[in-house]
């Protein structure tokens, strides 16, 4: 049995979601302990035990320390299985880490499998579900991933009760992704959604980015999504936001940005764009973001996987390190934490079993 440090480099639920994911994909047990361990307080929330559940699900498994605060875990994987699953966080925790934790186990799954989550579907500290659909899955459509998401109900914080519907079918082994060079811009689209709100935010935060986008000759599609009761995607909770994405030669790369009490959507609008800005300007094909959340994927893939990132987080170090130890990948950096970066990672060609 594999024991994994939950309060090393990172320290966050981060290690414990990954670990557990890449223990139901090998079928043998890991032990993390000092789960979240830089986190106050430490140990389990609500999030990581629905993860927990969600994974012991897919895989016929059983965990040892399912309660919450808990600090160590111990998870027992049985075999993969297809099936519906469904399962509710019971706070705003964010349903797009859970499905970060589901979506390498769901997809190596030997048939169908549907999994509705409920929960917070915007959270200030985890992607948007926006994100999940429009960024990450177009790059892992690239590497031959099958799966679908669709967003039935918004949610906020604090009271969550979003729901997402995330599906896949089944596949052999994954290609690896290069994402190296950022190449031409075919497309730039945004979408700005509230829920419980004034119709006129949506508008200005997309009118604020679009005026900063064209600075470098970019015309943003934008899609307005507006939603008050009794629309049934409306939220419980009022919340904003925006997303904007770009299309290159290569892959896929997007910005978002949450509305936050008291800040200005003109302001919102202009910082996602302006990040944007310098990320294309940079040459960069890849957020900050999304480097870390292909590190999993590109070490199960079959061959070498390219990224070059503007930003080497803690979060991508996290998984890298996990990768290392759990999977045996080989990694070769070339950068540092918190600069530009490029990554080289050769995967270890995992087969569904």
């Amino acid at each position: 049995m594999i024991t994994i440090q939950g309060d090393m480099l990172e320290g966050g639920g981060q290690i414990l979601r990954m670990s557990t994911s890449l223990s139901a994909l090998l079928g043998e047990p890991v032990r993390v302990v000092n789960v979240r361990g830089k986190r106050k307080p430490p140990g389990l929330a609500r999030q990581h035990m629905t993860a927990l559940k969600v994974l012991s699900a897919l895989c016929d498994g059983y965990v040892e320390g399912l309660n919450l605060g808990s600090t160590e875990v111990i998870f027992n994987p049985g075999k993969l299985k297809a099936g519906s699953y469904k399962f509710d966080v019971g706070t705003a925790g964010s349903v797009t880490l859970i499905l970060q934790a589901a979506m390498p186990v769901m997809a190596f799954t030997p048939g169908y499998v549907k999994l509705t989550l409920v929960g917070g579907t915007n959270n200030p500290m985890a992607p948007p579900v926006d994100y999940i659909e429009r960024v990450l899955l177009p790059n892992l459509r690239l590497m031959g991933v099958k799966a679908n998401l669709k967003l039935n109900r918004r949610g906020f914080y604090p009271k969550g009760g979003g729901e997402v519907e995330f599906s896949t079918e089944p596949v052999g082994k994954l290609e690896p992704i290069t994402l190296d060079k950022l190449g031409e811009i075919s497309e730039v689209r945004g979408l700005t959604y509230s829920c419980r709100l004034p119709e006129h935010i949506v508008n200005r935060m997309a009118l604020s980015a679009s005026e900063k986008l064209s600075i470098i000759g970019l015309k943003p599609i934008f899609e307005k999504e507006v939603l008050q009761p009794p629309n049934p995607k409306c939220s419980l909770d009022p919340g904003c936001g925006l997303i904007l994405t770009v299309k290159h030669t290569y892959g896929y790369l997007g910005v978002d940005r949450l509305g936050v009490i008291g800040k200005r959507a003109e302001l919102i609008g202009s910082e996602a764009a302006e990040e944007l800005v310098n990320l294309l300007r940079g040459g960069y094909p890849m957020d900050k973001h999304l480097c870390d959340q292909l590190i999993v994927w590109a070490s199960l893939a079959d061959g070498v996987s390219r990224f070059k990132t503007v930003e080497l987080t803690l979060h991508t170090l996290t998984c890298i390190e996990l990768s290392r130890i759990v999977l045996n990948a080989d990694f070769k950096i070339d950068g540092g934490l918190g600069r530009p970066s490029e990554i080289e990672c050769r995967g270890v060609g995992f087969e569904r079993l």
